[in-house]
């Protein structure tokens, strides 16, 4: 979820940020940081407690390097958000600066290359876990037994 989050904010959301005129910018960017908070804070808290779940008890077929490289991913992202993105988005909530901005959407790579390769490793562990044989047949060139 968070993997394709961020890459509308990357490609589309910040880059539009320069577009918005500097007197309704820092109301803006308030309002931003709110509801980026409420949408995605849920689902950093659970993508970080499904992280330590998997470290801990790693589903059959998942490598714990897997596991634990999908948190070591996790922290990077909380890393990078709360040591470079939420200073800068603090910053341009006083006033719109164009370094600033520019700042967050080189930076915010990091978080995108983070929350891909994460989204991958994700699919990839779910690919590995064995399936159980399926018990229901859906064959019906054949009759019924009678």
């Amino acid at each position: 979820m968070m993997a394709g989050i961020v890459w509308f904010v990357q490609v589309d959301h910040y880059p539009l940020m320069a577009r918005i005129g500097p007197a309704e910018f820092p109301a803006w960017e308030q309002a931003h940081r709110l509801i980026s908070t409420l949408l995605m804070g849920p689902i950093m808290i659970l993508e970080a407690a499904t992280g330590v779940a998997l470290t801990r008890r790693p589903p059959p077929g998942v490598a714990p390097v897997a596991a634990w490289g999908g948190l070591v991913l996790i922290a990077l992202v909380w890393g990078s958000t709360a040591f470079i993105q939420l200073p800068l988005h603090a910053a341009l909530s006083r006033a719109f600066d164009a370094k600033t901005h520019a700042s967050l959407v080189s930076t915010n790579w990091i978080r995108t290359a983070g929350w891909s390769l994460r989204g991958l490793l994700v699919l990839w562990m779910l690919q590995s876990v064995p399936r159980s044989p399926t018990t229901v047949s859906l064959d019906v060139a054949r009759p019924p037994d009678v």
